[in-house]
């Protein structure tokens, strides 16, 4: 089976990538390597360089001619689409719609759709939030990636095209770049290996769910693997803070006298979020693997190679 990946040369997307050439699928890659890195691409996989807003994609589509897309492209922060939300709709939204006309008419089957349970939950009623709970983002980011998806429904009611929106929570682990939610691991690991103090912002108690890279790309393979179409919740349940992920990486780090150091709390910041994972154990048959501590050391031990070089 044929699959392109948009941002395949990216954090999440290139371990996507890896795995699903390490299970026989042929895997092109389309990627601006704005944030995207030439090191992250698999070597059996083919590659565009290509902004998903560009004409170019329809071509790239066209001479491909994949089953499913799996659409990652994306601008990640959510901080700077508070500060642009322009910016952050011309390629979440509008880079997501040219990614979607050419899937529609290249004939597409289905998209799988890097969606957001961080954000567009907004501040949760309840915990863990399952896919039920209200929608309400609390930055344009959450308002693109919720914009999507109701994209994504109208085109499969249209055109038939089916999707399924992939809400993540807080995705870590090797590869990753400081800009998205789960930023804090790639900041702070960065600052221990230089030896440099981390700051927490604010309390530290600020709780967020989460789920190891790897694990997030072992869903996409589910997915790619099911016909479900609508949203379901790639998370692990459990709510882990900013004081602990220190913590961890602090003795991960050898520094397990390292003093907490707290900053100014950043204005607007959600204060919990976690995510249920029942309906991804029932349809996905898929559940998270990699606890917290064992996530964050291996990332940590990730970093502290790359340095070396």
């Amino acid at each position: 089976m044929k699959i392109l990946i948009t941002g395949g040369a990216g954090f999440i997307g290139s371990h996507v990538a890896d795995l699903l050439i390490e299970n026989n699928f042929d895997v092109s890659i389309v990627d601006n390597l704005s944030s995207g890195k030439l090191e992250n691409i698999n070597p059996k996989a083919r590659f565009y360089k290509c902004d998903a807003r560009d004409s170019e994609i329809f071509k790239i589509i066209e001479i491909e001619k994949p089953q499913i897309v799996i659409h990652n492209a994306a601008q990640l922060s959510v901080r700077n689409s508070v500060d642009d939300p322009l910016n952050d709709a011309s390629i979440n939204i509008i880079g997501g719609l040219n990614v979607l006309e050419a899937c529609r008419k290249i004939k597409v089957r289905k998209i799988i759709f890097a969606s957001s349970g961080g954000v567009v939950y907004g501040e949760q009623q309840y915990f863990p939030a399952d896919e039920n709970h209200p929608t309400k983002p609390i930055s344009p980011y959450g308002v693109a990636k919720l914009s999507f998806e109701k994209y994504l429904f109208y085109y499969n009611y249209i055109f038939g095209i089916k999707y399924i929106c992939l809400r993540y929570a807080n995705v870590y682990g090797p590869r990753q770049d400081p800009h998205g939610e789960a930023g804090v691991v790639a900041i702070f690991s960065k600052k221990l290996l230089n030896n440099e103090q981390p700051v927490i912002n604010g309390d530290g108690k600020q709780t967020r769910d989460y789920v190891y890279v790897k694990d997030v790309a072992a869903a996409n393979l589910s997915a790619i693997r099911n016909d479900f179409v609508g949203e379901i919740n790639i998370g692990t349940g459990v709510e882990t803070d900013v004081n602990d992920i220190f913590d961890i990486l602090k003795k991960a780090a050898g520094k397990k006298d390292l003093k907490e150091v707290h900053g100014p709390a950043k204005t607007g910041e959600q204060e919990r979020s976690v995510l249920s994972y029942k309906k991804a154990q029932t349809i996905l048959g898929w559940e998270p693997k990699v606890k917290i501590k064992e996530g964050l050391t291996r990332t940590f031990e990730w970093f502290a190679n790359m340095l070396k070089f």
